[in-house]
C-alpha cells in the first residue's frame, strides 16, 4: 500500500481550467510547496525521510527570521535534547503512539520510524492479512537529555504495559540512548543513505541498459547471418563462419632457453679503420709529450 499523499502538496484544478493547463500548473512547484518543504525541513523531517513515519510538534510554526539572541537561545536549546533509539518497533505501533507512550517521562520533541523492507514489506502484503505499513526502528527526541537518558535506562529490557487486554501490553522495548547525538545527524544520515540507494538504481539500470542493448545487437546478428546461410543453401553451398583473423605476436624466444640474437648497428669497416688510426696517432703524440 503507497503512502497517502500530504494534503499540504496537492493542487487542485480552478474552474474553467482544462486538464492540459492543470498538468502544466502541477509540474512547476508553487510558492506555497516551496514554503511548505522549507517547514518540513525545519520540523525535523529531512530529506530522504517517510512522511508516514514521522511525528513531530503539535503547535504549528511560522518561519520567522531569528534575531541573534533567538539563534543563540535555539542553539542553546538543540545542545540540551537527547536523542533515544529503539531498535525494534512492535508490529503495528505508529509513530503517534510512540509519541504517546514517550510523553509520559518527559517532554517529546519529534519522532521517526523507520518503514520496514519494500521487498520484505510486499512478500508480507501478498500472503498475510496484514496491509498497514510496519516500522523496524525508531528515534525519540527529548527535550532534555538527563530525561531521555533515564528513561533509557529505565524502560529498557521492560514490558510496554498498560491496561489489561491492549495490544502491545506484553511486548517488551529495546531502546538505547545516543550519546552526542543530534537530530541533524539522524536527517544527514537518511539522506546520505537515499542518495546511495539512487546512484545505486542508476547503476543497475544503466547496466540493464547495455546488457539489452548488446543482447538486441545478437539477435539481429543472429538474424543477419541465418538470412546469408539461408541464401548459400539455395545456391547448393555450404555456408561456414569464418574466425576473425587476429594478429600474430612476435615471440620473444625462438624455442625453449633459446636467446634472441641482439640487434646491433652495423657499422662501415671503413669507418672503423679510420677511428683506429686516429687513436694510434693520438696515443703517440701523449707519448711523445711525457
Amino acid at each position: 500500500m503507497r503512502p497517502q499523499p500530504d494534503p499540504r502538496f496537492t493542487l487542485d484544478k480552478f474552474e474553467g481550467e482544462s486538464d492540459a493547463e492543470s498538468s502544466k500548473s502541477a509540474s512547476k512547484p508553487t510558492d506555497d510547496e516551496i514554503m511548505a518543504e522549507e517547514e518540513q525541513e525545519q520540523d525535523g523531517l529531512g530529506k530522504g525521510m517517510d512522511p508516514e513515519g514521522f511525528s513531530g510538534p503539535k503547535e504549528e510554526k511560522t518561519v520567522k527570521p531569528l534575531t541573534p539572541e533567538a539563534l543563540a537561545a535555539f542553539n542553546a536549546a538543540q545542545e540540551r535534547t537527547g536523542v533515544i533509539y529503539i531498535s525494534r518497533i512492535p508490529p503495528g505501533m505508529r509513530p503517534t503512539k510512540v509519541r504517546h507512550l514517550m510523553s509520559q517521562y518527559g517532554e517529546i520533541g519529534r519522532v521517526y520510524l523507520q518503514q520496514e523492507d519494500a521487498k520484505r514489506a510486499y512478500l508480507r502484503r501478498k500472503y498475510t492479512a496484514t496491509k498497514k505499513a510496519h516500522f523496524t526502528e525508531g528515534w525519540v527526541e527529548f527535550k532534555d537529555k538527563k530525561v531521555a537518558r533515564r528513561v533509557a535506562e529505565m524502560l529498557n529490557a521492560n514490558t510496554i504495559g498498560g491496561k489489561k487486554g491492549t495490544r502491545w501490553r506484553d511486548d517488551i522495548w529495546t531502546m538505547k540512548y545516543l550519546p552526542k547525538f543530534k537530530w541533524n545527524m539522524l536527517t544527514e544520515q537518511v539522506a546520505h543513505e537515499a542518495e546511495l540507494h539512487m546512484a545505486k538504481l542508476r547503476v543497475e539500470l544503466a547496466q540493464s541498459k547495455m546488457e539489452q542493448r548488446d543482447y538486441l545487437k545478437n539477435v539481429e546478428l543472429a538474424r543477419v547471418l541465418d538470412k546469408r546461410a539461408q541464401k548459400k543453401r539455395e545456391q547448393g553451398k555450404d555456408f561456414e563462419l569464418k574466425p576473425r583473423e587476429m594478429k600474430k605476436r612476435q615471440q620473444d624466444h625462438e624455442g625453449d632457453g633459446e636467446r634472441r640474437p641482439s640487434k646491433k648497428a652495423k657499422r662501415d669497416p671503413a669507418k672503423v679503420h679510420a677511428e683506429a688510426d686516429d687513436d694510434a696517432q693520438f696515443n703517440k703524440v701523449l707519448s711523445s709529450v711525457f
